[in-house]
């Protein structure tokens, strides 16, 4: 839960360079502040996701595994291709 926090203050503080730099005419603060927020928002999407898959998993075992068993099938066909 921690690092969802973290991620939005990185957000928050991207968002804060990128104001920044428009403000001063900078376009690399401009362009630095915006790589750093959307970074953060990507982080903060795939930790979610995480935490979805992870409370699905532990309600419902059997699927998970299932899921697990069909993406390891899919792999190995795509990485026994030749």
């Amino acid at each position: 839960m921690f690092e969802k926090a973290e991620d939005k203050v990185k957000e928050a503080a991207g968002k804060a360079q990128e104001v920044y730099g428009r403000y001063n005419n900078s376009p690399e603060d401009e362009a630095c502040g915006a790589a750093r927020k959307y970074a953060s928002q990507a982080s903060y999407a795939v930790r979610d996701a995480a935490d979805t898959v992870r409370d699905q998993v532990s309600s419902n075992p059997l699927g998970g595994l299932a899921i697990a068993g069909a993406v390891g099938i899919v792999v190995g066909y795509l990485l026994g291709r030749k």
